[in-house]
């Protein structure tokens, strides 16, 4: 198992719990954005950093994700391609995108993005709650738990 963590839109504490997370399990966590993201120094973090324009740490992403590999997202068609490629995909809100659910929000955000396209202004999704940071810990953690009890 890897972890790739489509950087360029991760919270910085979100971040910082993958940072710990891969020194703690020793499992390779990429982080791939466009720009320059400090890493602290680990023989489990790394930093690709890509070309800018649209999609492409998306591209990198989900040309190199392989099977039971996981990535940290909140873009829903990233996480569709990863799911195809039999990898899994967990939100920095904590949710885990899975082949039943991820149809629905496909369609939830492109309703969403014809509706901005339309003129409504939909605003952007709420801050990051201590909720929220909770529920990625603790789904990190199963996920991770799972895949190392399996080997």
């Amino acid at each position: 198992m890897k972890i790739w963590v489509d950087a360029d839109a991760c919270p910085v504490v979100i971040k910082e719990i993958l940072f710990k997370s891969a020194d703690r399990t020793k499992i390779i966590t990429t982080f791939v954005a466009n720009h320059h993201i400090r890493t602290p120094p680990s023989p489990f973090i790394k930093f690709m950093q890509v070309t800018s324009g649209f999609d492409v740490a998306d591209d990198e992403i989900v040309k190199r994700v392989e099977p039971k590999d996981l990535v940290i997202t909140s873009d829903i068609p990233l996480a569709d391609e990863v799911i195809t490629k039999h990898g899994s995909a967990l939100s920095p809100r904590g949710e885990l995108y899975t082949k039943e659910n991820i149809k629905s929000r496909l369609n939830i955000r492109d309703f969403m993005d014809t509706m901005r396209a339309s003129g409504m202004q939909s605003g952007g999704p709420p801050a990051l709650s201590q909720t929220d940071r909770q529920n990625f810990a603790n789904h990190l953690d199963r996920i991770i738990t799972q895949f190392k009890q399996s080997q």
